[in-house]
């Protein structure tokens, strides 16, 4: 990438978290992290022009990468603190998992998807994060790797998976879009002990489903 793209593209995202900003987007921790994720080196080629429209593109085996204010909108509902534990379902292109790593987090993320995760477990390293990936079945969760800070989906769920909930520690945040495949409620989970969880309502989304069952290869 030449200086004049870096500085363009830098101005593209400026202009970016300002309008998310407008949109309610309150957290200056999780702006500065929109900022500095350069999503252009997420996207299709095809759609490379418009990294910094406040858009979902599709990026391959029948995915997204998911708007920015969506992006910014649940990292803000998890309230990610230096060196939270965070579970993330669904790491498609990668680039919600680079947020989650410029807000200091240990991020260990699942995708199902065998392309999308080859993709990603290569790329995210090369331009400075370094999460823990995995391929399987995102429904499952990381057992081995429980209890989490925090649960990210990054897919809708006709309901809650009881897995997600198991594995959150208490006090931990699991926030997941919940409905069907033309509207979910995005819910904001909060495990307040062992067998007690507070559920919130925050708003109205659509996701691509979260899918059970044989990964893709």
């Amino acid at each position: 990438m030449n200086l004049n793209n870096g500085l363009r593209y830098e101005g593209m995202r400026k202009k970016l978290v300002d309008g998310l900003k407008i949109k309610g987007i309150r957290n200056e921790k999780v702006v500065e992290a929109i900022r500095k994720v350069p999503r252009h080196l997420f996207m299709e080629s095809t759609f490379i022009n418009f990294a910094y429209k406040d858009q979902a593109f599709p990026i391959g085996a029948g995915q997204t990468i998911s708007q920015p204010y969506t992006v910014a909108f649940q990292t803000q509902l998890l309230q990610v603190k230096k060196n939270d534990k965070i579970l993330e379902i669904g790491t498609g292109s990668g680039y919600q998992t680079a947020v989650l790593c410029e807000l200091g987090a240990k991020v260990f993320t699942v995708e199902r998807q065998k392309e999308l995760y080859v993709k990603a477990q290569g790329f995210l390293p090369e331009i400075g994060y370094n999460p823990a990936c995995f391929f399987g079945d995102g429904y499952k969760g990381l057992p081995a790797f429980a209890p989490f800070d925090k649960i990210l989906v990054t897919a809708g769920a006709p309901t809650v998976p009881e897995n997600f909930k198991q594995q959150l520690k208490i006090g931990g945040r699991l926030v997941i879009p919940v409905g069907n495949e033309k509207h979910q409620d995005m819910l904001l989970i909060i495990r307040t002990t062992e067998e007690d969880y507070k559920i919130e309502k925050c708003g109205s989304f659509v996701f691509v489903p979260l899918l059970s069952g044989t990964v893709n290869f």
